[in-house]
């Protein structure tokens, strides 16, 4: 895939994802208010279940596939998706008010993302 194409994949992979992100956040809110980020929360596991199976499914792919698909859905839809970042202002936003829960969302949350990363590395490999 030429430079600029993948520049412009990952570009509209990224505006997807974090166009979802956006919509399901705001409906996160909607549902359970915002105390906690249910909606960040929620996206990273997800997307993190979605990398790793992503990663697994391309990795099996011809090499051509591999090249045309992985920059949209790894680098871009994915990375537009998921909020690292986010996660990290709201756990220190989180901190200044209420630091139990700060802990809280700290410690459930790594954990999760890391066991959607290997559910979907698994799942990709069974199917």
């Amino acid at each position: 895939m030429k430079a600029l194409a993948t520049y412009a994949a990952v570009g509209l992979g990224s505006g997807l994802g974090s166009a979802l992100r956006f919509v399901i956040s705001l409906s996160m809110v909607g549902s359970f208010g915002s105390a906690f980020p249910w909606g960040t929360l929620l996206v990273n596991v997800v997307g993190s279940g979605l990398i790793g199976w992503l990663a697994g499914r391309i990795a099996q792919a011809p090499d051509a596939q591999r090249k045309r698909w992985q920059p949209f859905w790894v680098a871009g839809f994915c990375g537009g998706f998921t909020t690292f970042s986010l996660f990290s202002l709201e756990v220190v936003s989180l901190a200044q008010t209420q630091p139990l829960l700060a802990l809280a969302y700290i410690a459930v949350s790594l954990p999760l993302w890391l066991v959607a990363v290997w559910v979907g590395q698994r799942c990709a490999h069974s199917g």
